[in-house]
């Protein structure tokens, strides 16, 4: 296969995992490299953050982060879906494999639970109670449309 004008020709090695695999890693600035992986340290935090709260979804930025090491850093790549937390799941979900019908009832319980909580005893405004309806319900569609495994 030729080469378009301004693209390099491929490397010699394995078949590249992605747009982000190691040959066009290294054709990639230094600064670049960097910006990805900062970008992926923030978007890490975020994630882990939203963990314990409850309107912050973990997973787009889990996923985001996992994108932006793949740019940036193989090891934080390589650490991501190796992760014992959330290793699997990244990797399922990028897969297209799904994830347990257990993992998404306990998904959909807390997510009711800690809405439901915050709905009632700390937010006043019934427009701030709408807005936290709105979020639980299409997260909760979300969660039900993702892949479904045993």
């Amino acid at each position: 296969m030729a080469a378009e004008p301004n693209e390099l020709p491929p490397l010699p090695g394995p078949a590249p995992r992605g747009p982000g695999d190691d040959a066009s890693r290294r054709h990639r600035p230094l600064w670049s490299r960097w910006a990805w992986t900062a970008g992926g340290m923030v978007a890490l935090a975020a994630g882990v953050i939203g963990v314990v709260v409850p309107v912050m979804p973990t997973t787009p930025f889990l996923l985001l982060a996992t994108a932006c090491f793949l740019r940036g850093s193989e090891r934080m790549h390589d650490w991501m879906l190796t992760n014992r937390w959330f290793g699997d799941y990244l990797r399922h979900y990028r897969e297209g494999r799904g994830i347990p019908v257990r993992t998404k009832v306990g998904a959909i319980a807390l997510l009711w639970v800690s809405i439901g909580v915050s709905a009632t005893l700390f937010v006043g405004s019934w427009i701030v109670r709408a807005v936290l309806l709105l979020v639980a319900v299409v997260v909760t569609v979300h969660i039900v449309m993702i892949g479904r495994r045993g």
